[in-house]
């Protein structure tokens, strides 16, 4: 077994003190990931490690070398009892890395537990140590724990893997249990919040009872939610039996939460029902490469449409299936995605697939150009998932089943590839998807939901009463108007105007968005002023404002609906 004691001594400081005991290899090598599963981009956690040094079991210093960026060599071991030793830098509120201060401990052990290559599969049991003044915080986390001592804490994984994909929190938590389907639940909630913990738990069970119902049964045997609050993050990490989740306090139910949840609250929720869903989706059902992560290098796959997209269709779903929200709600969030997709011009751009394989060097980089040169493989993906279960349905199965079926063949050791929603529709109906799957995901082609909402009582219609003035998204700044993003064929962009560009005047009079807009309304051409850097320019811009279709979208038909909504 490998032992790991982690002490937060310095957590004023952000700092965690690690220690690593085992028995070495002759010549041992510890490493850390690059990256945490579930979120595609290289991290470098390493560059928040800080003073490592080795010992034998007589306490004599030992050489230990760094030789790439997250790689460390111990040399002349042979055999011998090692302690590691180190420090952590951990400030990075966020669901992926590690955070500590007077009011909370989180790790996410991906960036803070190096590993010892060749001993991966070795169990491991983890130590942690509170100071006296914290004592008081609870823990939680999805991997086994105990506590015989106050402010003392042992977690037990069953290898490295389990590990790295369990993080754990400690601080001051409001905290309920339930059971769904026979399985225990707990969630937690750290921050300030006011939430109500009645109104949470109601709609939490529900949730969860109609995502196990809808399997036939879980990949797990307990399950964690963890909760900070905060004043506007948002965010969450699926894990296989808990998840991390960010969340204005805003979002979380109130004291007098109306029956209907508000829009805030529906955000939390789908939050909530979407990360559980990875616990199928993801954490068992996985892309063929990634059954075992290399977490030293990218993990390249065109198939996040799947794994991120039917996930955020069922996410919303979900919600209404469970009777946690009604039909017009749905409808309304379902028209959001929509309204998402039609008013990115990067959807001629970059098909689905593209979107997923680029996942790495484009959707977790944005920047101001992003919008005009890509699509998102959960937003496009979503609405790919509603194609197929409509298509599906048409056909006698659903989307449902095929789920069900990735489910089995993940019990069986059978994992997604390419190949595979091609060959369960193909299964499911008898007929031939190639056509059908290739002109979803592999082309900029535009979805064909009006031809399907329509066989199931709904009625789609096209507005386009709402543009974005000069095809330029704006903010009032004390020195301007900040130019955020500029889509190209907007008139901004044609007349040369840029991203971050500040305009200051136009036709002589200071510039403000009220008065862009105004001037984006009539007819001819203006002279624009503006600061690139320090730069000061002139442009000539035809006015005129970029269309944004929305989508009107109304059940006509309830019989019909009814037969796509429910399970």
């Amino acid at each position: 077994m490998l032992h790991y004691q982690i002490e937060f001594d310095d957590y004023r400081q952000h700092l965690i003190h690690v220690t690593v005991r085992f028995l070495a290899d002759p010549t041992q090598v510890l490493s850390l990931p690059t990256w945490i599963p579930g979120s595609y981009l290289i991290r470098e956690f390493s560059k928040h490690i800080e003073a490592v040094r080795a010992y034998d079991e007589d306490g004599r210093q030992l050489k230990i070398q760094k030789f790439d960026k997250n790689h460390w060599r111990l040399f002349n071991t042979d055999h011998e009892l090692i302690t590691v030793e180190y420090d952590v830098y951990a400030y990075d509120l966020s669901v992926r890395g590690a955070y500590v201060d007077e009011t909370r401990l989180y790790v996410n052990p991906a960036c803070v537990c190096l590993g010892l290559d060749g001993q991966e599969h070795k169990e491991i049991e983890l130590e942690l140590f509170l100071p006296d003044e914290l004592k008081h915080f609870q823990l939680a986390t999805g991997m086994a724990s105990k506590s015989l001592v106050k402010g003392r804490y042992t977690l037990k994984a069953a290898n490295y893997a389990e590990l790295i994909d369990a993080p754990f929190e400690l601080a001051e938590q409001t905290r309920f249990t339930f059971e769904a389907n026979g399985i225990a639940h707990e969630f937690v909630v750290s921050g300030k919040h006011q939430m109500n913990a009645a109104r949470m738990q109601q709609d939490i069970e529900k949730i969860c009872a109609t995502e196990i119902s809808m399997f036939g049964s879980a990949p797990f045997k307990n399950y964690t939610f963890m909760t900070m609050a905060t004043g506007n993050s948002y965010g969450g990490l699926e894990h296989p039996n808990s998840t991390s989740l960010i969340s204005p306090r805003d979002d979380l139910p109130k004291a007098n939460e109306p029956v209907e949840p508000s829009k805030d609250y529906q955000r939390f929720l789908g939050l909530c029902s979407h990360e559980y869903f990875h616990s199928w989706l993801v954490k068992f059902i996985r892309p063929e490469n990634f059954a075992n992560y290399d977490l030293n290098r990218e993990g390249y796959t065109s198939l996040l449409w799947i794994f991120e997209g039917f996930t955020s269709y069922y996410d919303d779903l979900i919600l209404l299936r469970s009777g946690v929200i009604n039909q017009d709600s749905y409808i309304s969030l379902l028209k959001a995605q929509i309204d998402r997709y039609l008013q990115n011009p990067g959807r001629f751009v970059q098909s689905v697939s593209e979107s997923s394989f680029d996942a790495w060097v484009k959707f977790y980089r944005q920047d101001e150009n992003s919008n005009n040169a890509g699509t998102s493989y959960y937003n496009k993906g979503c609405l790919v998932a509603l194609c197929l279960d409509l298509g599906l349905r048409l056909r006698g199965s659903s989307l449902d089943a095929l789920m069900r079926r990735l489910y089995e063949n993940a019990q069986n050791g059978i994992q997604v590839n390419e190949r595979t929603i091609y060959e369960l529709c193909k299964e499911l109906t008898g007929d031939d998807w190639s056509e059908q799957i290739n002109h979803l995901i592999n082309t900029t082609d535009e979805l064909p939901l009006d031809q399907l909402f329509p066989e199931f009582g709904l009625s789609y219609t096209l507005k386009n009463d709402k543009s974005l003035p000069l095809g330029v998204k704006l903010v009032d700044k004390p020195e301007g108007v900040l130019i955020q993003s500029a889509r190209r064929d907007g008139a901004a962009a044609k007349a040369g105007l840029s991203a971050n560009d500040v305009i200051i005047a136009i036709d002589g009079l200071k510039a403000t968005t009220k008065l862009v807009e105004k001037y984006s309304k009539q007819e001819g051409t203006y002279t624009v002023y503006a600061f690139r850097r320090d730069e000061f320019m002139q442009f000539e811009v035809q006015a005129n404002g970029v269309v944004l279709p929305e989508v009107e979208l109304k059940v006509e038909d309830q019989a019909k609906a009814e037969k796509w909504f429910n399970a």
